[in-house]
């Protein structure tokens, strides 16, 4: 009896454990479920004031977009024009110049010699047509008297032809001496010509963009010694496929965009149209002509805008793009006016707003100036 007693108390225990253990976990279910549903009661944030504008479509300039490289309108590869050791160089790279600034000298120890010799001829020149000049005088001087006694018969044929004979081989002295003189002014020009070619000078306003050689090379004729660009005038030569051709036309007004200057535009004109084709790309050089401005270099990279009519574009104001890293998005609000963030593929920005490839449709309404604020998740309520 006392067996089955304790073994009765025992199973009595275990039954009421058991209990307390279920009600225990049927109260932390309720508790937890209580709270779910106070949290999925939660109402979401507001915000109000909050300027919202529909995205819509509109006709905005359709336009051949031909990407190209600035180049300097003027560009000169300055040469050595005869054979010689460099013994200066007067100019770097970067450096600007004027016209007629000296960028390098030759060894001047030849040309300057060869210039002396050339001024004794000329000056030994002079000399022997003052001396011939003084003959014919003479000459004709006695050519004339005698001339007059040959006609008054005071003197034999044989006298009067020597006299005729010595008066033309004086003449012919005067002007082989006066070839002469002339043959050693045009040597004297040409030495001092000679002797000028030993100072590299710049041909016109610019800035040096490449120096090919240094002190002690020995420069030869045509060989290249620097690079000179204008700073002035500015060309973008771009490339516009053959079936765009005839988009573009002389003296046409061009935007134009640089990448390196932040996107900045400048009106160019269209001053050149090449009219042979590349064979490999079958597209056309085109030239245009770049306003001055001191923040144009050579070597930048830009695209023409040639424009061809107008098309539709899905449009947004730029302010209510966000920037994710590489990825764009905008703020779009759903049927209860909540805001969730949505990424989307842009076009080309306009004067109307920035143009959206894909992501988003004509109508739906996105916060216009997100201004870095966060409003995933947010109600909504515009001003």
């Amino acid at each position: 009896m006392n067996l089955i007693s304790k073994s009765g108390t025992n199973a009595m225990k275990f039954g009421n454990l058991a209990s307390g253990l279920f009600l225990l976990a049927a109260l932390a279910a309720l508790s937890g479920c209580s709270k779910d549903q106070a949290s999925a009661a939660a109402p979401p944030e507001i915000v109000r004031d909050v300027v919202v504008v529909a995205a819509q479509t509109a006709a905005i300039p359709d336009v051949v977009e031909a990407p190209g490289t600035l180049c300097a309108a003027e560009t000169s590869q300055l040469a050595a024009q005869m054979m010689g050791n460099i013994v200066e160089i007067r100019v770097h790279e970067g450096d600007r110049v004027q016209r007629g600034q000296v960028l390098a000298v030759l060894d001047e120890a030849q040309p300057r010699a060869a210039l002396q010799r050339a001024t004794a001829a000329e000056l030994a020149a002079q000399q022997e047509q003052v001396a011939a000049d003084s003959d014919f005088t003479l000459a004709d001087a006695t050519f004339k008297r005698y001339q007059v006694l040959y006609d008054k018969k005071s003197v034999s044929p044989q006298e009067f032809d020597e006299i005729k004979a010595r008066y033309q081989g004086a003449q012919a002295r005067r002007e082989m001496a006066r070839s002469g003189e002339e043959q050693a002014k045009a040597a004297l020009q040409q030495a001092r010509t000679a002797l000028g070619y030993t100072h590299i000078l710049a041909p016109f306003d610019g800035v040096v963009t490449e120096k090919k050689a240094d002190t002690g090379t020995l420069a030869s004729p045509g060989m290249p010694l620097f690079t000179l660009e204008s700073l002035h005038r500015f060309r973008l030569e771009v490339g516009v496929n053959e079936t765009d051709l005839h988009y573009v036309r002389m003296g046409q007004q061009v935007p134009v965009l640089m990448d390196a200057l932040a996107d900045r535009q400048f009106t160019g004109k269209v001053a050149e149209i090449v009219p042979a084709a590349d064979p490999a790309s079958r597209s056309f050089l085109v030239k245009v002509e770049m306003p001055p401005d001191p923040s144009l270099r050579s070597g930048l990279f830009g695209h023409a805008h040639f424009a061809r009519g107008e098309r539709s574009a899905l449009l947004v104001p730029r302010t209510a793009v966000v920037e994710r890293g590489q990825l764009q998005g905008v703020y779009v609000l759903d049927q209860n006016q909540i805001a969730g963030l949505r990424y989307i593929t842009l076009g080309k920005p306009s004067t109307s707003g920035v143009e959206v490839l894909a992501g988003l449709q004509a109508g739906e309404t996105l916060i216009a100036n997100p201004d870095g604020r966060e409003f995933s998740g947010k109600k909504i309520e515009s001003r």
